[in-house]
């Protein structure tokens, strides 16, 4: 059994306040394209959204990035054909908010793929080497096998992104496959 995560692909985050910019505008088609391709063979769907709350002084990315995804915020709709897809399949995927890189960290992420039986992931989303990248390690140390969507997946660092696709598959034995 597989599942499809998207991670943080949301209005701030693709071209607001903390934007991955053309990358993120770039991948958009083909993260509604595997959306909607997941959700029509019946896999189960995740939007993992990051969720912060305005001048939050205690969390650790308040002092690293600007104020982004803040609940209530038009930021953290998803972005472009994705929220169309989304809305239009709202009772086959799973919003899940979560406060820290990982979609692991503090959520119900593990439990719920389990107890669907639930053993190869997906990954697509922004920052290839922040969330995503943060994603793919926790999933790696539970044991899930992970396949990355190289055209789904952008950063705003380009460096970082090389590094991270090459971090999947060299050390986390994870297959990086593209749209042929």
């Amino acid at each position: 059994m597989r599942a499809l995560i998207v991670i943080d692909f949301t209005n701030d985050f693709v071209d607001g306040s903390l934007p991955v910019g053309q990358p993120g505008m770039d991948i958009a088609p083909r993260i509604s394209e595997l959306t909607q391709m997941f959700v029509d063979n019946g896999d189960y769907v995740v939007m993992a959204v990051d969720l912060h709350e305005e001048n939050d002084p205690y969390h650790p990315e308040s002092k690293l990035f600007p104020p982004h995804n803040l609940r209530g915020t038009g930021g953290r709709e998803l972005y472009g054909s994705l929220k169309h897809v989304y809305d239009q399949n709202q009772d086959l995927i799973y919003w899940m908010d979560k406060t820290r890189y990982s979609a692991f960290c503090g959520t119900d992420l593990e439990q719920k793929l389990r107890e669907r039986g639930i053993t190869e992931l997906h990954l697509t989303g922004v920052c290839t080497d922040i969330c995503v990248l943060h994603t793919a390690v926790d999933a790696y140390n539970k044991g899930f096998s992970i396949v990355v969507h190289k055209d789904a997946v952008a950063s705003f660092n380009p460096e970082g992104h090389a590094w991270a696709l090459g971090h999947f598959s060299g050390s986390l034995g994870a297959n990086v496959v593209a749209a042929e």
